[in-house]
């Protein structure tokens, strides 16, 4: 049995500890700094090894603690760990399938909750159901051509249907489709027959919403027929709408098998609810009568293949136009700047052209004080001899001014009489 040195112990004990640190302090990741401040203290005080002494779990989480904070009280840090947390989740939840039937009823709760919030789970059929098909050990119920079929399969259960064709219906085409009127999740199945008399998954389509049902589809017309599940690009739709677009006929892929040769095939409907059982109708019919409809259909899926190829194309051509539409964006910012700052200089340029000297202006207050004391300073009078008057002038010259001249010669007609 390996063992491990102690500084290998180390290491796997730090990685251990660099969970998510959003977690560790127990905060939502749109958390503000000083929050982010405040749970640290609170977690450190708790677990500080001061207080637990003795104690190796406590010091755990103090080295967890200590470290979570050093990772989101740098803005740096924290932006990184915000990008690749996000980017490593998105592809796990990708590439992540879980088989209900091995997660316990706790976990399958869980799964289900997250299924209702709008997590997109990927599922598998179930292990232990793929090692009896691979086995023999499955039952089959035959099915004629044209027959339907409706029937209740238990949750990650599956109910196999064998179909034998003949040479003329071979060369027709089959159609296999599963409704369920419930909405209820199930897959579509089809296996190949192995020599040993085994049974070894070929072909898997995954039920859709469509309107009032859940529906999924094979169809065996002897040219490619292809598969689209738009699911799996909605995540990187939300995350960035302009790749999400480009991206988006990505998983426009053609079927592996296109045709089925006479004699005996093998179908499943396989019941993939969280809980509950699966109410499901199978119908299995030549595709003979719909001979208009497969040549549309080609020709539909061939236009939509001719265009994933443009728009591989066209996003090379997008990216290089849109970068010069940025440069020039940039640039028109830059040239409209310039011209304004140049037109408001002109304006202060053409305001300095004038012959009138600057103004300035006063208050109305000192204005009326200055006019009546200018003119009290005007009309300084001295009283003289009659007729008299001496006027001061503001220069300090008097002069003297004669009145009421017609006053003295009637005065002197007064003497004489």
């Amino acid at each position: 049995m390996p063992t491990h040195t102690s500084s290998e112990k180390e290491v796997a004990g730090e990685d251990e500890l660099r969970r998510n640190p959003y977690e560790v302090l127990g905060i939502p990741s749109n958390s503000t700094d000083q929050e982010i401040k405040s749970a640290y203290r609170r977690m450190a005080l708790r677990y500080h090894p001061d207080k637990n002494p003795n104690d190796p779990v406590a010091a755990d989480m103090f080295k967890e603690v200590t470290f979570a904070y050093d990772v989101l009280s740098d803005p740096e840090n924290r932006r990184q760990y915000d990008t690749t947390a996000s980017e490593a989740a998105g592809q796990e939840n990708e590439d992540l399938e879980l088989d209900l039937s091995s997660l316990g009823a706790v976990n399958t709760m869980f799964a289900a909750l997250f299924n209702k919030l709008g997590v997109q789970i990927k599922t598998t059929v179930s292990a232990n159901l793929l090692e009896e098909a691979l086995n023999g050990t499955v039952t089959t119920l035959p099915l004629a051509v044209g027959q339907v079929v409706s029937r209740k399969v238990e949750k990650q259960s599956a109910h196999f249907y064998s179909v034998t064709l003949t040479e003329e219906e071979s060369q027709a085409g089959l159609i296999c489709k599963v409704h369920s009127s419930a909405k209820n999740k199930f897959k579509l199945l089809y296996f190949d027959q192995e020599e040993s008399g085994g049974l070894r998954l070929a072909l898997q389509e995954d039920s859709r919403k469509t309107g009032k049902l859940s529906t999924a589809g094979l169809y065996f017309f002897g040219f490619p027929v292809y598969r689209f599940d738009p699911r799996v690009n909605s995540r990187a739709l939300s995350r960035d709408p302009e790749t999400g677009f480009f991206k988006r006929l990505d998983t426009f892929q053609p079927l592996e098998i296109t045709e089925l040769k006479a004699g005996t095939h093998v179908f499943a409907v396989y019941g993939d609810n969280f809980f509950k059982s699966v109410s499901y109708t199978l119908e299995i019919f030549s595709s003979a009568p719909f001979a208009n409809e497969k040549e549309t259909l080609r020709s539909t899926e061939a236009q939509i293949v001719s265009k994933r190829t443009e728009l591989l194309k066209f996003e090379s051509e997008y990216h290089d136009v849109f970068s010069q539409f940025t440069d020039m964006a940039s640039k028109c910012a830059g040239e409209v700047q310039e011209i304004d700052e140049l037109l408001k200089r002109r304006n202060e340029i053409c305001s300095a052209y004038t012959t009138f000297p600057p103004t300035k202006q006063s208050s109305s207050k000192s204005w009326g004080k200055g006019k009546s004391k200018k003119k009290k300073s005007s009309l300084l009078m001295e009283a003289r001899e009659e007729g008299e008057v001496t006027v001061r002038e503001e220069n300090g010259v008097k002069k003297k001014k004669w009145y009421n001249i017609q006053l003295r010669q009637d005065k002197k007609k007064t003497k004489e009489t």
